[in-house]
């Protein structure tokens, strides 16, 4: 009877799973801390990401012209085992022209396994709601605003007639659009470039 060794070795491996979780957490943050994007590298980076949207999104450029202004974040990368975490760095647009730099990060609980990348494309459609998130220290999403993320209409194309709230967003996957996600805990914070 073997009932000490059993309980000794699920202990160990509850403690290798928990050290497992927070060195991927630790990587994820500590990797992205590690390699922070000069400026230039954010802007072309974000050039390419308004391309790959514009190509996904029919009309997707000139509805982005409209808006007040557009943060983009060109790779979110998150990671996890049970628990996750994702980090990305990008820079706010206002006609066309970067005017500040962000970084965004969230923490995430639940089934989860492995690691991804995507865009995050955020639309600022009323004055009023872009200069709250400029003005604001640390803004997260569902807390200080809400963010609606779109669907795309028949025909692969922005059904401008519907979009009433004041901020909204695209999560482009490598395949294109992403639905059914939330940027619900997703926190946004300036930084000095």
């Amino acid at each position: 009877m073997n009932f000490g060794f059993a309980s000794i070795r699920k202990r160990n491996l509850t403690i290798v799973t928990v050290m497992a979780i927070m060195t991927l957490c630790f990587m994820v943050f500590q990797s992205a801390d590690a390699y922070a994007a000069t400026a230039k590298e954010i802007d072309v980076s974000v050039d390419v990401a308004l391309e790959n949207f514009d190509k996904h999104v029919k009309g997707g450029k000139e509805f982005l012209k409209a808006a007040k202004g557009v943060l983009v974040f060109p790779s979110v990368f998150k990671a996890g085992i049970g628990i996750g975490g994702e980090y990305g760095e990008g820079a706010l647009r206002i006609g066309g022209k970067t005017v500040d730099y962000y970084n965004t990060a969230a923490a995430s609980f639940g089934f989860q396994l492995g690691a991804q990348k995507k865009t995050i494309i955020l639309v600022f459609m009323q004055q009023g709601a872009l200069k709250k998130f400029r003005a604001s220290s640390g803004w997260e999403a569902g807390v200080d605003g809400s963010v609606a993320l779109i669907e795309i209409g028949a025909g692969g194309s922005i059904d401008t007639t519907n979009i009433k709230d004041p901020i909204v967003a695209f999560v482009l996957g490598q395949k294109g659009l992403m639905y059914n996600l939330t940027l619900e805990g997703s926190k946004y914070t300036k930084l000095k470039k």
